[in-house]
């Protein structure tokens, strides 16, 4: 059968392949849209098991909160390219996925990735995508906090976000405050008492081995390493840092000056630039 513009429009529309991969399944399926479909999603599977092996180290890190602001979501959709992750279609099929996200929270990763979305799951989507953009994609991340309040930040860009829970409602400025902190000094953990002890023994054994390399007699290493380990607390822990906008208070203090009670629970940084 002839095969209309308004067909492949139409298919176009459905898949969002371009036109002549459009025309192509439609001319192979006599016209028939889901076989048309399904052709379409072949190829998207033949393309990614072809670059299977290419390395997708571009994308987008996007975060959001929901309306109530109690739930956050965080999403890491990979491609090859900076080109296609500029790509306003890339950009909204992350967003869509993220919005899905939010709307059914899923447990983990691969949970996300079996959750049904336009008349598919997640993950056959991004299959489809492969052989419509030409170019491998990976869904590589989700993680989600629940909280009183979630704050997400999303560094412009689109490499870099956050998501920051909080124990009490309050100001959103002061919540993007924090996970902008969280976004600028990449804290390992909260608060000194969340740092494993596996990391604690690492940073005590540095500081011993530097001031061991520095001469320093072996009765005062330990004394020596305390004080490096409680430097380390103090630049790395999101409580005991110097908030980035005003360094004559810590994070803490920053917090209880607006209630006594306000604290974090929690955050998620992700950088594709790491």
């Amino acid at each position: 059968m002839a095969i209309t513009a308004a067909d492949v429009s139409k298919l176009r529309k459905m898949t969002g392949a371009g036109m002549m991969d459009c025309k192509n399944a439609l001319e192979e399926s006599n016209g028939n849209f889901d076989a048309a479909v399904e052709t379409i999603r072949k190829k998207g599977q033949l393309v990614a098991s072809k670059r299977a092996d290419r390395d997708a180290t571009e994308g987008v890190v996007l975060a959001k909160a929901t309306d109530k602001g109690n739930v956050g979501a965080m999403i890491v959709l990979n491609c090859e390219t900076d080109f296609v992750a500029k790509n306003d279609n890339f950009v909204k099929l992350a967003q869509e996925i993220l919005d899905l996200a939010l709307d059914q929270q899923p447990a983990d990763l691969e949970g996300l990735k079996k959750l049904g979305f336009k008349g598919r799951t997640v993950g056959d989507v991004v299959i489809e995508q492969v052989g419509i953009i030409g170019e491998k994609l990976d869904l590589s991340y989700f993680g989600k906090i629940e909280a009183p309040q979630v704050v997400p930040y999303i560094h412009p860009g689109n490499k870099l976000a956050t998501l920051v829970g909080l124990t009490k409602a309050i100001d959103v400025k002061i919540g993007r405050d924090v996970a902008m902190q969280v976004a600028a000094m990449s804290p390992v953990a909260v608060d000194k008492t969340d740092v494993s002890a596996e990391m604690i023994e690492k940073e005590k054994e540095i500081g011993r081995e530097q001031a061991r390399n520095e001469g320093k007699p072996e009765n005062m290493l330990d004394k020596i390493a305390e004080g490096k380990l409680n430097k380390f607390f103090k630049e790395s822990t999101l409580l005991n840092q110097e908030f980035t906008k005003d360094n004559t208070k810590t994070i803490r203090q920053y917090l209880q000056g607006f209630d006594k009670d306000l604290t974090v629970t929690g955050f998620l940084r992700y950088s594709l630039n790491q």
